[in-house]
């Protein structure tokens, strides 16, 4: 059952401006949108939201990703790939340098992605670099180095595939793909030291983070002279502190956007830009009622996504009629959602056996917003004679018991970790990904996993956009 597909609505007010736009003395940028302190500050434990925010403000990789989600060249100027698409060669930019103004070379990607699969480092997720020729060996032990990694001079490095993989230079922009210096003392995950835009300044747990701005920086030194990432865990705190002009940078709560919308001075500092969310209920295709197609059906039918999106979540996104955003390539723009209908409801509940309604578990987080949704989905479902008991637990916990199959229904959101439909189709729908894999609706369709398999592979983006339009062909409602 899928909720929606959501447009962020942020403040990005440049630094020097207030609610009122008034000019004020200071040139920090300070930026509320933390609501809780970062992992660490090394890329290689860059593992949640307020971590991989930091590390991109300290941290480039080779390749980088625009605010409308195009990959663009970061540390690489540019890269090649031969025809069978094993081999990328990576041409870098010259002249960068850390922020100890060691200079950057080749020798620091290879010994960077070396440091991460290592499993001394304890990296959070080292997937992202599984695809590269012997990392699995080496991030077991079997091997000394990484055989598809290979630094041909200090400006150019070559990395080999086990096999075809169309969006892996995507791979290379997330956070723990960052390249970092050839030293990485212990506390470097409190000290770091990168090539990014701001130099790390201080850390005051739980308060704030303070970087400085790095004159020298290759795509340009940033407009302010430092940059405050406040933690602030109450989204009401944040929204004063922006009122009483003590932040520049604000993530509006959903529950605020009628508000700020309808006022004239607010609405014209506020910024929507895209964001790779989905906001969906997986149903277990495997657990009792919701085995059966129908079932299935009538659930979606049964609950009023468009009103949800505008009463709870004020209409920031649109209502989704599939997993993958419409911003990517890929996405079945034409595609439908489920009409709201509880008279088609009932009728195929009843022609799945099941005349008198079933009982189901709704799980959800302890996050607000998401009770209010799983409130709301409950109510929906009882007008159809669908009985769902509502479970709140920590999010940790309801995604262990997703992830094991004990969940009927459960409330969730998927945030992309690169700017691909691939990242939606293979994680949440792939069958080899059932359970921990983020599959948490055991789906299965032998089809379905060849169409996204072919496509993850083939480096010919016409190939690639025909394999996406041919799985809407598939009946993805069914388990075969």
């Amino acid at each position: 059952m899928t909720i929606r597909r959501v447009r962020a609505l942020a403040f990005l007010i440049l630094a020097g401006c207030s609610p009122a736009g008034d000019v004020v003395s200071r040139r920090t940028l300070i930026d509320s949108r933390d609501t809780y302190d970062p992992r660490s500050l090394d890329p290689a434990h860059a593992t949640d939201v307020p971590t991989g925010r930091a590390v991109s403000y300290v941290f480039d990789g080779l390749t980088r990703v625009t605010a409308d989600a195009k990959l663009e060249p970061g540390l690489a100027r540019s890269w090649d790939v031969s025809d069978d698409g094993l081999s990328y060669r990576f041409h870098l930019r010259t002249g960068v340098k850390f922020h100890d103004g060691t200079p950057f070379s080749a020798r620091n990607v290879v010994r960077s992605f070396e440091r991460v699969l290592n499993p001394a480092t304890r990296a959070g997720r080292a997937w992202p670099l599984y695809p590269i020729s012997g990392a699995m060996a080496f991030a077991e032990g079997k091997a000394a180095s990484v055989s598809g990694l290979r630094a041909v001079d200090d400006s150019t490095v070559v990395i080999q595939l086990t096999e075809p993989l169309a969006l892996f230079p995507k791979l290379l922009a997330m956070p723990l793909a960052s390249v970092v210096p050839d030293s990485t003392p212990a506390n470097f995950g409190e000290h770091p030291v990168g090539t990014g835009p701001w130099r790390f300044v201080d850390w005051r747990h739980d308060d704030y983070l303070l970087f400085a701005r790095n004159e020298s920086y290759f795509d340009g030194a940033p407009r302010a002279d430092s940059l405050k990432a406040r933690i602030i865990p109450e989204p009401s705190t944040a929204v004063a502190e922006f009122e009483s002009r003590n932040v520049d940078v604000l993530s509006v709560p959903e529950g605020e956007t009628s508000r700020w919308r309808g006022d004239p001075e607010l609405a014209g500092m506020l910024q929507s830009v895209p964001s790779l969310r989905l906001w969906y209920v997986a149903l277990n295709t495997t657990r009792g009622p919701l085995a059966k197609q129908e079932v299935r059906r009538a659930l979606n039918h049964a609950v009023d996504a468009p009103t949800i999106l505008a009463r709870l979540l004020g209409s920031r996104g649109r209502a989704a009629a599939g997993v993958v955003p419409p911003t990517l390539d890929g996405a079945d723009v034409e595609r439908q959602p489920y009409p709201f209908d509880t008279t088609l409801a009932r009728q195929l509940l009843a022609a799945a056996g099941y005349p008198n309604g079933i009982d189901v578990e709704l799980w959800h987080s302890q996050d607000p917003t998401f009770s209010r949704v799983a409130q709301t989905v409950q109510g929906y479902l009882a007008a159809v004679g669908v009985r769902a008991k509502l479970v709140q637990r920590d999010g940790a916990s309801v995604r262990q018991a997703a992830w094991r199959g004990e969940v009927d229904m459960f409330v969730k959101d998927w945030f992309a970790d690169y700017p691909d439909a691939e990242n939606f189709l293979f994680p949440l729908l792939h069958g080899t990904n059932r359970g921990s894999g983020g599959n948490v609706s055991f789906f299965q369709n032998p089809r379905f996993d060849s169409l996204v398999t072919a496509s993850r592979r083939t480096v010919d983006d016409d190939r690639r956009m025909a394999l996406r339009e041919e799985l809407g062909t598939v009946d993805a409602r069914s388990k075969s």
